[in-house]
């Protein structure tokens, strides 16, 4: 009761209130629409009470004159009268709003039909699509539109225009964008890609590609790194890494595209055309190091080795190249019927003026290895082991690289490639030729290793006397040093003796001069005294005669001597008296005198 009573009271409060919470109905009810700040009123009329376009034509969504339906145009931020709800819904949108790292892609309810052929709607001036009214007076066509509407914020009928965001295109340092258009004309027979034209800002004005002649399909153009505003409904685009000729490389074009060539070699070259740049074929000059930006699916670029190539013919054995990762090492077949491998090693060199000839000729260097250097270099040993031995193959391996180097240097020259060495890897004989050889083999070292120890042994007996020989060294220098000074002392006495016998030989000499001088005199005086008792012993002799003068003389004689002249005992005897005594004195003179030498002779002897 009281609350009623109080709502009686009070109640042009209570009507303020309901104002205040439902004004936009109230305003509504009388005509009024209000429409934010950020926002458009897109009208929905629902009838036409008068006039003869009371309905919309066949085929239309959108009203221009005033017909039932969705109306061309909009209601801008503000207050609006006349709008009566029974007649008029007011729908209220946020403006379109696009950020800065996407694009809005649009695609139309109402306009012109599509021609045939045609996937996209042509471009109208409609103020990127604000302008709906304008956009259909000026031949707008129904669907996809071609046109995009950049980041910004658009006021877009929503009624007309449905409006999808898109990523924008991001294109990388160091990677290239390959198009395909969906719009355009039809490529002519033989083509491959849509030819370059200009005026289109790299594909992002769609409308100036199709009106300056662009093809639909793959285009030979590409978009270098950037942002781009692409319509992804007209153009799709695909990234690749640019083409990379590294350093020592030459890089070869073949162009899929482009105005038939003309052959520049000349008739000195007959296995290939080279054209020149921007013509189809392989071109003549060759790309020099370094990054470009070229289409994959209408150009290729064959990178070709400038520098010295090693090719390894062994198996499990490749390079970083890879060219030699299909060759395997070569298995040959001697005179004397020896199945053996060996490896080989060839350099080759192909120079960069050159470089296109071998690619004219042979599409890849991988086709040059396949065609012409593995057959040639595996023919040429297989000939050669065939008329040789496999020791004599294994003996002469110098000679046989030298000639294998000269003989494979002359068939390339045929082919524009330079062959700078061959090599000679690893040979592995048959176990059955080889297990005698190196029983043999092993035989022989044991001897060297026999002889090397007896050699050893020698040596080593050697060493034992050199140091017996060295211990006693002491004793043989002491030796020599006794024998020297026993050398020197018999030397010494040696030349004493002789000192004493010069000395003696001299005295002796003097001696026998004193002896010769008074011998001399001596003999002058005996001679002279002999001959004076010569003298007088003959003039004795004369005068008592020679028989009585000896023996006047013997009994003096013996007188002097004392010697018996009557002996103690006298034997008789026969004959004559006075001989008997004779005898007997003359024979003890005899036994004195043979005394005296006997005695004299022994002096002499000690």
């Amino acid at each position: 009761m009281q609350i009623l009573m109080l709502l009686v009271g009070f109640w042009w409060v209570f009507i303020i209130l309901v104002v205040l919470v439902c004004y936009k109905l109230v305003l509504r009810l009388f005509g009024m629409v209000i429409i934010p700040q950020d926002s458009i009123g897109i009208i929905n009329k629902k009838f036409v009470l008068f006039g003869k376009n009371r309905t919309l034509p066949d085929g239309c969504i959108i009203a221009l004159n005033g017909e039932a339906g969705i109306q061309a145009d909009t209601l801008a931020p503000g207050i609006h009268f006349w709008f009566w709800p029974w007649q008029f819904e007011v729908r209220i949108e946020k403006f379109i709003t696009i950020a800065e790292t996407r694009i809005g892609i649009v695609e139309s309810r109402d306009g012109v039909s599509l021609s045939d052929g045609r996937v996209l709607a042509r471009k109208v001036e409609c103020d990127s699509f604000q302008n709906a009214r304008q956009f259909l007076l000026n031949g707008g066509e129904r669907g996809p539109q071609i046109s995009i509407i950049p980041p910004g914020t658009y006021r877009i009928n929503t009624g007309l225009f449905f409006v999808a965001q898109e990523p924008v295109l991001e294109i990388e340092d160091n990677m290239v964008g390959i198009v395909t258009t969906r719009e355009g004309k039809a490529l002519s027979s033989g083509d491959i890609a849509g030819k370059e034209v200009e005026g289109h800002n790299m594909f992002q004005d769609g409308q100036s590609f199709i009106d300056n002649g662009g093809y639909k399909g793959l285009q030979v153009q590409v978009m270098l790194a950037g942002r781009y505003f692409l319509n992804p409904r007209f153009a799709t685009v695909e990234t690749r890494p640019m083409t990379e000729v590294p350093i020592a490389h030459a890089g070869v074009v073949i162009a899929y595209v482009g105005e038939a060539g003309v052959d520049v070699t000349g008739d000195t070259f007959k296995h290939g055309n080279l054209v020149t740049k921007g013509q189809k074929g392989v071109w003549a000059e060759p790309l020099d190091p370094g990054k470009y930006p070229i289409n994959p699916y209408t150009h290729r670029v064959e990178i070709v080795p400038t520098a010295n190539v090693v090719l390894n013919w062994a198996t499990g054995k490749t390079e970083a190249h890879k060219l030699d990762a299909n060759l395997s090492t070569i298995t040959v077949r001697s005179s004397d019927g020896f199945t053996f491998n060996l490896d080989v090693s060839q350099i080759i060199h192909v120079p960069r003026n050159d470089a296109p000839k071998v690619i004219a000729r042979f599409g890849s260097m991988a086709n040059l290895v396949t065609q012409v250097l593995e057959p040639t270099i595996g023919n040429y040993f297989r000939n050669a082991a065939q008329s040789s031995d496999v020791i004599d193959f294994l003996k002469e391996r110098q000679q046989r690289q030298n000639d294998a180097k000269a003989q494979i240097t002359k068939a390339l020259i045929d082919y524009n490639v330079g062959a700078v060495d061959t090599l000679i890897g690893d040979i592995t004989p048959p176990e059955a030729l080889m297990k005698p050889l190196t029983d043999r083999k092993i035989a022989e070292q044991e001897k060297v290793t026999y002889d090397t120890q007896r050699q050893a042994q020698d040596t080593r007996k050697e060493l034992m006397q050199a140091t017996a020989l060295a211990d006693t060294q002491a004793r043989v220098v002491d030796a020599e040093r006794s024998v020297t000074i026993a050398d020197f002392n018999a030397q010494a006495t040696v030349k004493k003796a002789e000192g004493d016998a010069k000395s003696k030989t001299i005295n002796a000499k003097a001696d026998a001069e004193v002896l010769t001088t008074v011998g001399a005199a001596e003999g002058t005086k005996i001679t002279a005294v002999g001959e004076a008792e010569a003298q007088v012993i003959q003039l004795k002799t004369d005068a008592v005669g020679q028989g009585n003068y000896a023996i006047i003389e013997v009994g003096r004689a013996l007188a002097a001597s004392g010697f018996k002249l009557v002996p103690d005992v006298v034997a008789g005897g026969t004959g004559d008296s006075g001989s008997g005594i004779i005898n007997v004195l003359m024979a003890g003179l005899l036994k004195d005198s043979m005394a005296k030498e006997n005695k004299n002779s022994a002096r002499v002897s000690s």
